[in-house]
């Protein structure tokens, strides 16, 4: 069914993806376009990245992780309706089945319809897992949640299982608690996202903030008392805790769309064309962590549920459902964190990511400081590259270090994004003075060592 004037727009979702999609649809349509936007939660645009940084003490409230509240936009005419559950879809009706706070059900008739329903973290399938005390963190729920119990139990001990990026940020977040941390991780090290070697560093580091890091360890289940969590059973022996915090991922929220028949990618996710509209359905349009991207680099599909591709992929639909030419152009699988004073990024593909691929490659990895080595406040950062054989293109980078080294990723994204090689990277025009880099960027540096390694 093709839809060229809607009149109603139903967002299934309103946080960045759903949000977006609805605030650029109503801009450009105005009062010709009624826009309804269903939200299980409490909370409207909001930042899931900062969750842990409130949990630390960092972010004082979860007002302050909002960046626009349901009264706001209803202001800008949006029907926003919190607490609202969307229970099902039926795309033949072109109708919504929702259930409202008061556990009351509707049925919202629609025009098009956008898919913002987000990700779950992942829950293992284990005895004991659905234990309270046991937390995935996703929504302003989940930190509302872990903060109410640390306020009205006061732990004193907390494992984490997974060294992701939500794992170590959790673990540090308890450490600056007072709880005393144990670190789970099935594989070999953590932040299975760099190389083994790098992720090797950040197991240093985690330790030296007196986290127990245990990598290469399974957790095999949950040991409880009255219904709550006491200890994490593992290949290696029990860990007595009284709070775990899972950080082994998220999958796409997708059952309302799997349910109604709309087609899912191999990774789980829904599949978009680049107007984020869903396969075989002109009125249906999906955006953010519910959803596969396009991997520049590889040129395959992917799953990376990140903030930034939310905002950018639910602006699209927004634009798309009102008649505007928009095109999401896919993702380079840009991504940065940090534990304590440590900064951790990536972008592309890693050396383990190229050989899984199939593809030859060299990779370089330097050791350099973040500005001039004779700068008073000068700090040590590791930058690892790799690139192809066959054209000399970048496919990668990773970084630790410390302050001013993660930003040095954004440098690397867009040569990732236009596709250079590491011989035109060697010779790009960047920034120079002492209290900001060395004469040679470390970019260049680790760009001249991969040209060393192709030659």
């Amino acid at each position: 069914m093709q839809v060229s004037s809607p009149q109603r727009l139903v967002v299934i979702g309103g946080d960045a993806a759903g949000m977006s999609a609805a605030s650029a649809a109503k801009q450009t349509l105005g009062d010709a376009l009624d826009v309804i936007v269903l939200e299980r939660g409490r909370w409207t645009s909001y930042s899931a990245c900062g969750i842990p940084y409130w949990v630390a003490g960092d972010v004082p409230s979860a007002d302050a992780l909002v960046a626009r509240s349901p009264q706001e936009h209803r202001r800008r005419g949006i029907d926003v309706r919190v607490r609202t559950e969307a229970t099902g879809i039926d795309l033949d009706a072109g109708r919504i089945e929702a259930r409202g706070p008061r556990g009351g059900t509707s049925r919202i008739p629609y025009d098009v319809l956008m898919l913002g329903t987000g990700a779950v973290p992942i829950r293992p399938d284990l005895p004991g897992a659905v234990a309270e005390g046991i937390f995935g963190v996703q929504t302003l729920e989940h930190g509302a949640a872990v903060l109410e119990t640390l306020q009205t139990h006061q732990p004193r001990r907390a494992v984490v299982v997974g060294g992701g990026y939500i794992g170590v940020e959790m673990a540090e977040a308890c450490v600056r608690r007072g709880l005393r941390v144990t670190l789970v991780d099935q594989a070999e090290q953590p932040m299975g996202t760099l190389d083994p070697e790098l992720g090797a560093r950040i197991a240093v580091a985690m330790e030296g903030m007196g986290i127990d890091v245990r990598t290469g360890v399974e957790v095999t289940g949950f040991d409880c008392a009255a219904g709550r969590v006491r200890a994490v059973a593992t290949s290696e022996g029990a860990i007595e805790t009284d709070l775990v915090v899972l950080g082994i991922g998220v999958r796409p929220e997708v059952r309302l769309a799997a349910d109604a028949g709309l087609r899912l990618g191999r990774l789980g996710g829904l599949r978009t064309d680049a107007s984020m509209r869903c396969d075989g359905r002109d009125e249906v349009y999906a955006a953010g962590d519910c959803v596969e991207s396009w991997d520049r680099i590889r040129e395959d599909w992917t799953y990376v549920p990140l903030g930034t591709h939310a905002n950018k992929q639910g602006r699209v639909a927004g634009l798309s459902i009102a008649g505007q030419r928009a095109r999401f152009p896919g993702v380079v699988a840009t991504g940065v964190t940090k534990v304590c004073n440590l900064e951790i990024a990536r972008a592309g593909l890693t050396e383990r990511d190229a050989a899984a691929a199939g593809m030859d490659a060299v990779a370089a990895t330097i050791e350099t400081t973040t500005t001039a080595g004779y700068w008073p406040t000068s700090e040590p950062m590791v930058l690892k590259m790799v690139a192809r054989r066959s054209d000399r293109r970048m496919l990668g980078a990773q970084i630790i270090g410390h302050q001013g080294a993660a930003i040095r990723i954004d440098t690397c994204a867009m040569a990732l994004w236009s596709a250079l090689t590491v011989d035109e990277l060697v010779y790009t025009d960047l920034a120079y003075a002492p209290p900001f880099s060395s004469v040679w960027d470390p970019v260049q540096v680790a760009a001249r060592a991969a040209v060393s390694a192709l030659d």
